[in-house]
């Protein structure tokens, strides 16, 4: 089963405010270190599945912002 990209995002973006909220909470160092670790390998892991997702557009530098499109003169 391949994971979309999209969802790797959301759990990583959950993994890191979960981290965030541990650390305000005061828990102990050894839990917020080991996630601190955790979130720090799935960044790396989310920008690798990024950058080689095969992803094709037709869109160019012409067409300028996709959800704020320009006049095209």
């Amino acid at each position: 089963m391949k994971i979309s990209v999209m969802s790797l995002v959301a759990f990583t973006t959950l993994v890191l405010v979960t981290l965030v909220i541990m650390a305000s909470m005061n828990f102990p160092f050894s839990w917020v270190f080991y996630v601190t670790i955790f979130g720090q390998g799935l960044v790396v892991f989310l920008v690798y599945r990024v950058l080689t997702e095969d992803y094709h557009t037709e869109k160019t530098f012409e067409h300028f912002y996709e959800d704020y499109p320009m006049d095209q003169e």
